[in-house]
């Protein structure tokens, strides 16, 4: 429903910049999507890229467990298999390990979406996760926040030898657009490159080979894991630049043909639910009973208010306070 609001509904342009020998392999094989967090939209964005490629369906994502509780999105995450978590390693270790292990047997090929950095980028939580780049003495990012390397280097693990390859992702907007799900909602059109890469051994120099990454590439043992994702990253920052500089990627644009899924899946829902929805306000009105009505009434304001609350849940000055807690146990 939310993929048909975003291709159908705000008509809102996604090109994807990568390898053409890349691109026929998408869909066709397991894969560790990793994405750049910044934007409101960016998850809708990834389920548009897994709906382009036929594994909506089957996509994965690591989601904080507050999302589980929201009414009907959150349920049925957790019946598709969704893994959650609660953003504290010691207890999500396990749960997150089985829940991947779950997927070694997962009968589609299916994309595990993982945004590393553990929340949204903001220049407030931008300034505390640099702050611990300097303890640590890593590099700092200009573009990203440090990667939570931990559940990267857990999902490795558990997926090795099911998993083909890692995707590589950063999703940008033309005309510094600043999109919102409010705005999706509203109509308004937006303009999304999304880039699809692989750096190989190098550090800030833009020649690339194939643009998947193959499993195998990616160490097993845990701290060289890490230390490849921080790479990674700091890639990632490299091209982030580059975008902003130019306003475009270093590879082909192709835009995946819009499937009529999304839209048929809406068409059908709609004149199953809304023809008796219809029926049953009309027999209401025509009932004539206040308190018929002002149950009504007190329906649709529960509903809207409960919309709004989902939405906000995407806005970034809403966010978690992920990685300030952490600062100010480091102050402590």
């Amino acid at each position: 429903e939310m993929v048909m609001l975003l291709e159908w509904w705000s008509g809102t342009d996604c090109t994807l910049y990568t390898d053409p020998g890349s691109y026929n392999k998408y869909g066709k094989e397991n894969a560790i999507v990793i994405l750049n967090h910044n934007f409101e939209i960016d998850f809708l964005c990834g389920w548009n890229f897994c709906e382009r490629f036929g594994v909506l369906g089957s996509s994965k994502v690591l989601a904080k467990k507050e999302l589980s509780y929201m009414p009907v999105i959150g349920w049925m995450w957790y019946f598709l298999e969704i893994v959650f978590c609660k953003r504290k390693w010691e207890e999500d270790r396990k749960t997150v390990m089985q829940k991947l292990l779950n997927l070694r047997d997962y009968p589609e090929n299916f994309w595990f979406l993982i945004h590393c950095e553990g929340t949204r980028f903001t220049e407030q939580k931008h300034q505390i996760s640099m702050q611990v780049a300097e303890a640590k003495g890593l590099p700092k990012l200009k573009y990203h926040l440090l990667p939570r390397t931990k559940g990267f280097a857990v999902t490795v693990q558990c997926l090795r030898n099911v998993v083909s390859a890692v995707y590589d992702s950063t999703l940008n907007f033309r005309n510094n657009e600043n999109p919102t799900l409010l705005g999706v909602l509203n109509g308004k059109k937006y303009h999304a490159d999304l880039y699809v890469r692989q750096v190989i051994h190098i550090l800030i120099l833009f020649c690339h080979t194939e643009m998947r990454i193959p499993l195998e590439e990616v160490p097993e043992d845990e701290q060289e894991c890490s230390n490849w994702l921080h790479k990674l990253y700091q890639e990632k920052d490299a091209f982030q630049e580059e975008y902003y500089r130019t306003g475009t990627y270093p590879a082909v644009p192709v835009v995946p043909p819009r499937r009529p899924w999304t839209l048929l899946n809406w068409l059908f829902w709609a004149l199953l639910l809304l023809y008796p929805l219809f029926k049953l306000l009309i027999n209401m009105i025509n009932s004539g009973s206040s308190l018929t009505l002002a149950s009504f009434a007190f329906v649709i304001v529960i509903a809207s208010v409960g919309v709004r609350w989902m939405i906000g849940v995407t806005e970034i000055n809403k966010g978690s306070t992920y990685g300030n807690n952490d600062n100010k146990q480091k102050q402590k």
